[in-house]
């Protein structure tokens, strides 16, 4: 158990130093993202997103397992 809690430890490192680079990407924005805006309500829903993170893990979970 002391490994994978070490290597989740890392990437959260990882992400927290990159995330001034990765919050330029324009991952978030993508066609097929839902935004819905009315008079005083604003609703997003990165479904596109969300697709496309979820492969690229998928992917690389199955790489390490390997």
């Amino acid at each position: 158990m002391n490994r994978p809690l070490i290597l989740i430890g890392l990437v959260l490192v990882a992400v927290g130093v990159l995330w001034p680079w990765l919050g330029k990407l324009p991952l978030g924005h993508l066609p097929g993202d839902i935004v819905i805006r009315r008079d005083n309500v604003s609703f997003y829903f990165p479904i596109t997103t969300m697709l496309l993170i979820s492969g690229v893990l998928s992917l690389l979970l199955w790489l390490f397992h390997r």
